[in-house]
C-alpha cells in the first residue's frame, strides 16, 4: 500500500485542532499527525494536498439497521457491502450492524451471516464502512413502547435466548438494547455485562427508579434519547430522567429534526455535555435512496419526503445521514470539534476501541474524512483507501 502524506488547511483528532495539518498514512494506519512542517515526506510518500479542506476521523455510527435499498437483517455478503458502501460516501466508516425484533431464528440466522461478513470483510480492498459488530435492538423491549418492533416476536428477556443470538455472533456481539423494567431483564444485563457487551436502556417504559436499578447493573447507554421510551414529566421523570441525570450513561441522539426537536435536543446536549451524547443514524434501507417503499427487517415501510413511517404512521427508523447530523448540530451552535467528537471519539469510546478508532492519532486506522467550508464531504479514506 502506498505511503501518503495528506496535507490539509485543519486537522480536528478531536482532541486538538491543528492547522495546517500533515497526515502521514502507511500500510492503512496513521503513522503521524501534526502541523505540516513538522511531518516529513518519506521517500516513495506522496503528497495529496487539500489545503483548502478540514480533515476529520472516519464517523462510527453504532445504530445503523441499512442503506442503499439494502437491510443488515438480510445478512449477506451482498447486502452488507452495499451498506458499508453506500454509508462510506457520506463519512461513516466504522459502524455496528443493528437488528430488528423478528423471529429467534430470523434473528440467529441474521447475525451468524453478519458474523461471517465481519471475520472475511478485511479480504476485499473495496472502500467501505468498517462493521465492527453486532446491536441487537430487540426482542427484549417493551411492548407498550416497542415502536415499530413487530408486536408478535417481543418478548420477556431471557438467558437461553440471549445466549443462542450471543452464540450466533461469534465474538461479534457489541451492544444489547433492553428494556430494564421487564421481568427477567436484570440476568440478563448482568450476563451481557459478563460477556463485555454493552447494555443500553432502549423501547422502555421504565421509571427514574428500574432505570437506576439497570444502571446499577452496568447499563451505561441510552438507545435513541426520547424516542420510544416513557415521557418525562416533572412528576415522573422515568428513563429520561435517569439518563440526563446519571454521568456515566452516554446518550444516543437522531439529529434529523424529525425524530426530536431543537429544544428536545439542546436539553439533552446541555444536560449530558458533548462528552456523553453519540450522534446515530437509526437509518433503514432507504438511507441514500429516494423516496418510495422499503424494508425494515421483514415489514414495509414508506418514505415521503425522507421520512420512514409504517401503515400505521408511526416512524420507522430514518434515511439520515451523519454528514447531515453533523452540520444540523453545528448550525444549532455547536462547535465543529464538538460536534466531531459526538460522531467519532464518544462511539469509539463506548466500544472500546479509542486507540484504533475515532481519531486523527498515531497508530489508529486511517479512516479520514475531508470537509470543505460548508462542511460537505469532499472526500473519504477508509483504513487508507481513499473512496475517491
Amino acid at each position: 500500500m502506498t505511503t501518503i502524506l495528506l496535507h490539509t488547511a485543519k486537522a480536528i483528532t478531536p482532541a486538538a485542532e491543528i492547522s495546517d495539518a500533515g497526515i502521514l498514512i502507511r500500510d492503512g494506519v496513521i503513522e503521524a499527525v501534526g502541523a505540516r512542517a513538522d511531518v516529513s515526506l518519506p521517500a516513495g510518500a506522496i503528497e495529496i494536498k487539500a489545503t483548502d479542506q478540514i480533515a476529520v476521523p472516519g464517523f462510527i455510527d453504532v445504530h445503523i439497521h441499512g442503506a442503499g435499498g439494502r437491510d443488515v437483517m438480510e445478512g449477506s455478503n451482498e447486502a452488507l457491502s452495499t451498506v458499508a458502501r453506500t454509508v462510506a460516501k457520506r463519512g461513516t466508516t466504522s459502524m455496528v450492524a443493528t437488528t430488528v425484533t423478528a423471529a429467534p431464528d430470523d434473528i440467529v440466522r441474521s447475525v451468524e451471516g453478519i458474523a461471517n461478513f465481519i471475520t472475511n470483510q478485511h479480504q476485499s480492498e473495496d472502500p467501505r464502512a468498517e462493521v465492527l459488530g453486532i446491536h441487537y435492538e430487540g426482542p427484549f423491549i417493551s411492548t407498550v413502547r416497542r415502536g415499530v418492533h413487530p408486536k408478535e416476536w417481543v418478548t420477556l428477556p431471557n438467558r437461553q435466548l440471549l445466549d443462542r443470538m450471543v452464540t450466533a455472533a461469534a465474538g461479534n456481539a457489541r451492544i444489547l438494547t433492553i428494556a430494564p423494567e421487564l421481568l427477567g431483564a436484570m440476568p440478563c444485563i448482568d450476563a451481557a455485562r459478563s460477556a463485555g457487551i454493552v447494555v443500553a436502556m432502549g423501547h422502555t417504559d421504565a421509571t427514574y427508579e428500574q432505570a437506576r436499578a439497570a444502571i446499577a447493573h452496568g447499563a451505561h447507554h441510552a438507545v435513541h434519547v426520547y424516542n420510544a421510551m416513557r415521557p418525562f414529566s416533572h412528576r415522573d421523570s422515568g428513563v429520561i430522567g435517569a439518563v440526563l441525570t446519571s454521568p456515566e450513561v452516554s446518550a444516543e441522539l437522531i439529529a434529523d429534526g424529525v425524530h426530536v426537536e431543537e429544544a428536545a435536543m439542546r436539553v439533552l446536549l446541555q444536560a449530558k455535555g458533548v462528552n456523553c451524547v453519540i450522534l446515530v443514524s437509526d437509518g433503514i434501507s432507504a438511507t441514500g435512496m429516494p423516496d418510495g417503499q422499503y424494508s425494515l427487517g421483514k415489514f414495509d415501510v414508506n418514505v415521503v419526503d425522507g421520512v420512514a413511517r409504517n401503515a400505521e404512521g408511526n416512524l420507522a427508523g430514518s434515511t439520515l445521514t451523519l454528514d447531515r447530523a453533523l452540520r444540523n448540530i453545528v448550525r444549532m451552535g455547536w462547535s465543529l470539534g464538538d460536534t466531531v467528537r459526538m460522531l467519532t471519539a464518544n462511539p469509539a469510546k463506548l466500544l472500546g476501541l479509542e486507540f484504533k478508532k475515532g481519531a486523527l492519532r498515531t497508530g489508529a486506522d486511517a479512516d479520514i474524512v475531508l470537509l470543505n467550508e460548508a462542511l460537505e464531504i469532499t472526500n473519504v479514506w477508509a483504513r487508507g483507501v481513499p473512496l475517491n
